[in-house]
């Protein structure tokens, strides 16, 4: 899933020469928690609201309400941000970009095109909402997860199962950390099976994987079979 198809495209920005007052308008306004600071079309740094509330900080309980609005109408957006910001290209993936986020301890990137233009942003909650949508977790149906063997045709034997009961597939994610060599999990997501069947389903799913759990979202059924 591609950066350009969850970034957000209407990119609010702030000048370089503007008051960290200017900064907190903007993101109240706008309802944002990070700027991408510019300066003559180039950009040049990044300011979140972390930043702003780290700028107040230590004078918010010394000064007067009057004084404080003064001091913040005073202080530049320049003196604040964070200068050479770590910025993404449109067409790197999702999964890079939260790997990124990750690395550098951030909540959001500026994106560019391959000019090196800024063209959207990308905040954590924007991941999520991808995440969200890989998962399907909004179609609020079944996942069960499976300790698979690592050979071609593991996956296709446990989801052909499923679908002789009714079952839809709405995502399958794998995964081979924490597994056993030779192995790896399997965590598939569908609907379609009809809650009556669902015990022999599982007993069916065990003739050919290990099961370790069963999540129902509908009936808020939830069972561990392996720690």
């Amino acid at each position: 899933m591609l950066i350009k198809d969850w970034m957000n495209p209407k990119v609010i920005t702030i000048d370089a020469n503007n008051s960290m007052q200017d900064a907190m308008k903007l993101m109240k306004e706008h309802g944002i928690s990070m700027l991408p600071v510019m300066k003559k079309g180039q950009l040049v740094g990044i300011v979140t609201d972390r930043d702003l509330k780290r700028a107040s900080a230590s004078d918010a309980t010394t000064l007067e309400v009057h004084e404080l609005l003064y001091l913040i109408s005073k202080i530049k957006v320049s003196d604040i941000m964070s200068k050479n910001p770590i910025t993404i290209p449109f067409d790197y993936t999702i999964e890079e970009a939260a790997e990124l986020m990750l690395k550098h301890k951030i909540s959001g990137l500026p994106v560019t095109d391959h000019e090196g233009n800024l063209v959207g942003t990308l905040t954590k909650t924007d991941v999520f909402k991808c995440i969200i949508s890989l998962t399907g977790i909004g179609a609020r149906g079944i996942q069960i997860a499976f300790l698979l063997e690592d050979r071609p045709g593991s996956i296709k034997e446990v989801a052909d199962v499923m679908r002789a009961y009714g079952g839809r597939m709405v995502s399958i994610l794998t995964t081979y950390d924490r597994v056993p060599a030779g192995y790896r999990k399997a965590f598939i997501r569908m609907f379609g099976v009809k809650r009556e069947h669902l015990n022999e389903l599982l007993e069916e799913l065990r003739k050919k994987a290990k099961v370790l759990y069963l999540v129902d979202h509908k009936e808020n059924r939830r069972e561990i079979f392996e720690d």
